[in-house]
């Protein structure tokens, strides 16, 4: 095993490829997409309004896209908080976030979330973890892919 002195972060890169089990049930509110609506400055009523959202053909309130990080956070957890992962959290910055929708998140939806850790790069004393958390329905239907990168800054930076 590496020393953590040859890994100026220590983040284990040994765990590029694994996956964690997905994460309990999470059913979407109105509520919830409301506050990420106003959170974000998302203005159109069918974030908001049900029967806004009614006629434009969906089921409830749809959420805006950005909606997915909340369910992408909270299952990144598994591993970021994890201390096998060797992530410190107060050295971490967000540096990139993508959203691969399937189909829009609506009010009322019961979602899961997988994630991957899919690559580990360290560059100049920062490393670079990439994550990829899958977003499913209980039927186990692809809703939404967010991938992140964290940088997460090793000693002195």
């Amino acid at each position: 095993m590496t020393e953590d002195r040859d890994r100026p972060t220590g983040v284990d890169q040994t765990l590029v490829g694994r996956s964690y089990a997905p994460t309990e049930t999470y059913v979407v509110s109105r509520a919830k997409i409301a506050e990420m609506a106003l959170a974000t400055g998302a203005a159109h009523p069918a974030h908001t309004d049900p029967d806004a959202a009614f006629d434009l053909g969906y089921a409830d309130v749809v959420a805006p896209p950005t909606f997915a990080v909340v369910l992408a956070q909270r299952a990144e957890q598994a591993y970021v908080a994890g201390p096998e992962s060797g992530i410190d959290f107060s050295r971490v910055v967000h540096a990139e976030e993508r959203f691969d929708h399937h189909r829009p998140i609506v009010a009322g939806d019961r979602l899961r979330t997988t994630v991957h850790v899919d690559k580990i790069v360290e560059r100049g004393g920062i490393t670079l973890v990439t994550t990829r958390a899958e977003i499913a329905d209980t039927d186990e239907v692809p809703v939404s892919t967010v991938t992140s990168t964290l940088a997460v800054r090793g000693d002195g930076r």
